[in-house]
């Protein structure tokens, strides 16, 4: 069967792209779900065509399941075509000219939780690709008191609500109202929006009873009709073009693309330039294949093969060469046109999305490389910077790559959803690389900015365990246990901390006078290595004697060797105590009198 159902009402007019974002389990998958499951209850069996990652709903079914909110006369768009692969990690992978492939999302949020991290995410990534969306505010059907009407336009069942359900769904409808307006969004219930252009529209619905979701096609169909006719115009039979949406091995085939057709037509023999892991791939396409109708999964055949495909579709393609692929990479049939200047066209797509790397940084592996255009974007916002950055699972060579970095926090891989080769495993550990995994971006980013800190925090306890510490003490009246050979005296630590075996100063006439070496400190009869701000202890110091080099009441300082005092004053500050800060400043400020760039 040729897939040319979607586009059989207009030659010029494609079908708008949708995808479908928003956190995990929100409701995307059921929303996607209700739709089709409508679509097929609502028609007969061929109402809607699967795809390979995307189903087509043509027109007359949209209309059917929307009832009058969309009338088949007022629209020439022949219908939509969802993205089967819901999540932000696909949508971010759907790019053409610069741009989303999506023409417009819907962005699911959770009546009940409101923004997530993942909702967040999304966020972003639409206003990165600046793509028109609608909110489906998921999961009315909870509110307390919801009395559900399957499949009923929203306006109608939420006006027959009581006003306890209605004021309950209000407040959880404006919390999502408020979060957008923080992120820079004007929205409002759909119906009360004039000018979808400034403002998004907010759709409530119910992906278990369908209540919203005829409201929800006919915004989408408005939308598209209203403000992206001439993006849908195309040459449907020009040469094709369309992004891979994955690489997957098929038995039978080998490498095979998962491809979302956004222009023109492709056929089997045809000549195409797909983006590589290295270089632009040129190859013939074997075979086209669709998905056959309620085919079993287990099944052997899967597939049908067809000889050619239209614009807007998802289509697997068969064909040599295509292991370095990469998801993302954008898919250009050759045609009548020169095949140097498509390999060019390819290149050029592909240079738009090359990320930034330096010779010192970490290693970044992504599934997609939308998604690794999104992880370079915020590891530059985090000011983290990229030594390589490529799609595709972890492998022992990235692990080789990392293992070279000469700073310890950037010995890192960091890997949005992808997979870890088991060769790569052992060598982690050997190569002391530390790998982190998370499939939300920011959270990946979080992980790795704690992971550096952490080892800031360990780096500096290391110094200051080896660093000489600030500190003024003071020998107490009538505490003098032996003149000397050591002197014994008794103390009280004014500021800081006093550490046995540290070198002790006396400052006479402005200048510092080594005295000593501390050779033991002991409180309450007891030795101790070191005694804080506050305590009286008593000390043994080695060189002078009572009476004459020191005497009863004399305030005494450690001796900080230069470099020291410039450590604590210019890095480590914030790492000691007040009572140490104290201390040091008292120091400097001695040392400063007889020479201003003293510890500078």
């Amino acid at each position: 069967m040729s897939d040319t159902d979607s586009t059989s009402q207009s030659d010029t007019l494609r079908t708008p792209i949708v995808a479908v974002l928003g956190h995990v389990d929100h409701g995307k998958t059921s929303l996607l779900d209700k739709i089709r499951g409508s679509a097929v209850s609502e028609g007969e069996a061929g109402a809607i065509t699967q795809h390979i990652g995307a189903t087509a709903v043509p027109l007359d079914t949209v209309s059917q399941m929307a009832g009058s909110l969309v009338k088949p006369e007022d629209f020439d768009l022949p219908g939509l075509l969802f993205i089967d692969t819901p999540g932000h990690h696909s949508f971010s992978t759907l790019r053409s000219r610069g741009g989303a492939l999506a023409d417009i999302a819907i962005l699911v949020v959770d009546v009940n939780d409101s923004f997530q991290p993942q909702t967040e995410e999304a966020i972003d990534i639409l206003k990165r690709t600046g793509t028109p969306f609608i909110v489906a505010a998921n999961k009315i059907d909870t509110t307390p008191g919801w009395n559900p009407q399957e499949g009923a336009p929203i306006q109608k069942t939420y006006e027959e609500q009581s006003q306890r359900a209605r004021s309950k769904l209000d407040e959880k409808l404006y919390e999502i109202i408020g979060e957008l307006s923080d992120r820079g969004f004007s929205s409002d219930f759909y119906w009360r929006v004039q000018n979808f252009q400034s403002n998004i529209g907010v759709v409530p619905v119910s992906a278990l009873t369908g209540e919203g979701i005829p409201d929800l096609l006919g915004v989408l169909m408005g939308l598209s009709q209203r403000y992206m006719k001439d993006e849908m115009a195309i040459d449907v039979a020009g040469p094709g073009s369309g992004t891979v949406l994955e690489v997957k091995e098929e038995r039978g085939f080998g490498a095979t693309l998962d491809v979302v057709l956004y222009d023109g037509t492709i056929r089997a023999g045809d000549t195409v330039v797909v983006g590589g892991a290295n270089d632009p791939i040129v190859t013939e396409v074997r075979a086209l294949l669709q998905p056959r109708p309620n085919a079993e999964i287990r099944t052997e055949k899967r597939f049908d093969k067809v000889e050619e495909v239209r614009a807007a579709a998802g289509v697997k393609i068969a064909a040599p060469d295509l292991e370095d692929a990469m998801a993302g990479a954008p898919v250009r049939v050759v045609g009548d046109r020169d095949l140097d200047e498509v390999v060019r066209e390819v290149e050029a797509e592909l240079a738009d999305i090359e990320v930034t790397t330096e010779e010192e940084g970490v290693v970044v592996k992504a599934d997609t490389l939308g998604s690794l255009e999104a992880m370079a974007n915020a590891l530059q916002e985090a000011e983290v910077p990229i030594l390589r950055a490529e799609v595709g699972d972890v492998a022992p060579r990235d692990v080789a790559v990392a293992s070279t970095a000469r700073e310890p926090e950037h010995k890192v891989i960091l890997g949005f959803n992808v997979d870890v080769l088991s060769n790569a495993e052992a060598e982690l550990d050997k190569n002391d690389v530390k790998l982190f995994e998370d499939d939300v971006i920011y959270q990946l980013v979080e992980e790795y900015e704690d992971h550096v800190n952490e080892m800031k925090r360990a780096q500096q306890e290391t110094i200051l365990d080896k660093i000489v510490r600030p500190c003024r003490f003071r020998i107490l009246q009538d505490h003098v246990f032996r003149q000397n050979n050591p002197a014994v005296v008794g103390v009280e630590v004014m500021s800081g901390t006093i550490k046995n075996n540290m070198n002790v100063v006396k400052w006479e006439d402005g200048e510092p006078n080594r005295v000593g070496q501390l050779s033991g400190i002991q409180e309450n009869g007891e030795d101790v290595s070191s005694a804080r701000a506050g305590s009286r202890v008593s000390v043994a110091i080695d060189g002078p004697t009572v009476g004459r080099q020191i005497a009863e009441g004399d305030e005494l300082w450690i001796e900080l060797p230069e470099k020291h005092a410039k450590i604590l004053e210019q890095e480590l500050r914030d790492d000691i105590p007040t009572d140490e800060l104290e201390a040091l400043s008292g120091y400097l400020e001695k040392h400063r009198r007889r020479d201003p760039f003293w510890g500078k």
